[in-house]
C-alpha cells in the first residue's frame, strides 16, 4: 500500500477540473458553427422508434463471401449502392436525410470494399448484383427504391435486369456509368481503353497517391476555378478507398468501365430517375445519363449544370430534395 504524493493529488485535480471546464465552453464555440437540420434540408427528427433502430450487420452471400451492411430506421425501404473504390460511408448525407424523412435506409459495403470480405475473385456487376441481392432477401425488403452513385449504378441496373423488380418499386442512377464507359464500334463517343488501364496502373503501384489526388481534383471538381476546396471529404474518401482490398480495386476497374448495360437498361419497366451533371469529369455526360434515359422504359433525365461526378455530397441538398420529389411523385 502507497501514499498519494499530495502534490500529484493536487495537480491531477487540476487537470481533471480544467478538462472539465474545457469541456463545457466547447458547445459555445461550436454553436457558432453548427448549422441547424431544417437549414441543411434536413427534417429534425420525430421518429424516435425509427431513429433508435439503427443496425449494422453482415449477410453471407452463396458463394461465402461476407457482406456488411447498415439498416437504419423503419418504413419504405431505400437502398443504397456505392461508387468504386468507396462504402457505404460515403452515403452519409442521404443516410442521415432520408433517415430523418421516414424512411428505413440501408447501404452496404460492396465485396472487397470497406468492411465486406476482401474475396480474390467475384469482382464483376453479376457478383454484385447478386450480393446486393442477397442483402435485399435477407432483410426480406419489398417495394425497396435503389440508389445506385457511379459504379453502383451499374449495380443496380444489373441487379433489377438479372433478379428482377418483384421486390423493387424505383430507381435511381446518379452520375451512373451505365450504358457504358469504354470507347467502342458500337460506342464512339466512351473513354478509351487506355484511359482505365491508366487507372489499373495507379492502383495497382501506389493507390494511396491515386486516392488522395482523385478526390481532390475530378471527384468533386475541386480542380475548377472558384472551387471551394473541403479537405475533409478528400480524405474521407481516401480512406474509404484504403479500407478495401487492391485487387478488388484493381479488377472493379473492368467491371465499372468494360461492362455493357444497354440491354440491362431495355429490361427495367420500373420509373427510374436519372441524375448526371454535365460537369462530370468521371462518368462524362454525352455518353451516360442522357443514353441510359432513353433505353429506359420509364426513364426521367435530370441534367445538373456545372455539378461534378461527387454530386451526391457535395450538393446533397439539391440531390435529396430531387430524389424525395421523385420517390413521392
Amino acid at each position: 500500500m502507497t501514499t498519494q504524493d499530495p502534490l500529484i493529488d493536487h495537480k491531477r485535480r487540476q487537470l481533471v477540473l480544467g478538462a472539465a471546464g474545457g469541456a463545457a465552453a466547447l458547445p459555445l464555440a461550436w454553436m457558432s458553427a453548427i448549422v441547424p437540420a431544417h437549414a441543411a434540408g434536413m427534417a429534425p427528427s420525430t421518429n424516435t422508434q425509427g431513429a433508435a433502430r439503427m443496425t449494422t450487420n453482415t449477410v453471407k452471400t452463396k458463394d461465402g463471401v461476407e457482406i456488411f451492411y447498415k439498416d437504419w430506421g423503419h418504413g419504405t425501404p431505400i437502398v443504397f449502392s456505392h461508387g468504386w473504390p468507396l462504402s457505404a460511408d460515403d452515403w452519409d448525407a442521404q443516410m442521415m436525410f432520408f433517415l430523418q424523412h421516414g424512411f428505413r435506409v440501408i447501404a452496404h459495403d460492396r465485396r472487397g470494399h470497406g468492411r465486406s470480405s476482401q474475396v480474390g475473385d467475384g469482382h464483376d456487376m453479376d457478383h454484385y448484383a447478386d450480393d446486393l441481392a442477397a442483402v435485399v432477401q435477407h432483410l426480406d425488403l419489398k417495394g425497396a427504391i435503389h440508389v445506385g452513385h457511379s459504379t453502383g449504378g451499374g449495380e443496380v441496373v444489373r441487379y433489377l435486369a438479372r433478379h428482377g423488380e418483384s421486390r423493387a418499386s424505383k430507381a435511381v442512377l446518379i452520375s451512373a456509368v451505365p450504358p457504358l464507359m469504354v470507347k467502342s464500334a458500337t460506342n464512339p463517343g466512351g473513354l478509351p481503353k487506355d484511359v482505365f488501364d491508366g487507372i489499373q496502373q495507379q492502383v495497382a503501384t501506389n493507390r494511396a497517391q491515386f486516392y488522395r489526388d482523385l478526390p481532390a481534383t475530378a471527384f468533386y471538381g475541386f480542380n475548377r476555378p472558384g472551387a471551394k476546396v473541403q479537405e475533409g471529404l478528400i480524405q474521407k474518401w481516401w480512406l474509404q478507398g484504403m479500407m478495401g482490398s487492391v485487387k478488388a480495386h484493381y479488377d472493379g476497374v473492368v467491371a465499372f468501365s468494360q461492362t455493357d448495360f444497354t440491354e440491362d437498361l431495355k429490361k427495367i419497366n420500373l420509373p427510374v430517375l436519372v441524375q448526371h451533371g454535365d460537369d462530370d469529369q468521371v462518368v462524362p455526360y454525352a455518353d451516360s445519363g442522357p443514353l441510359s434515359a432513353k433505353l429506359l422504359k420509364h426513364g426521367t433525365l435530370k441534367t445538373y449544370h456545372g455539378f461534378p461526378h461527387g454530386m451526391p455530397t457535395t450538393q446533397h441538398e439539391v440531390i435529396n430534395a430531387d430524389i424525395l420529389a421523385f420517390i413521392k411523385g
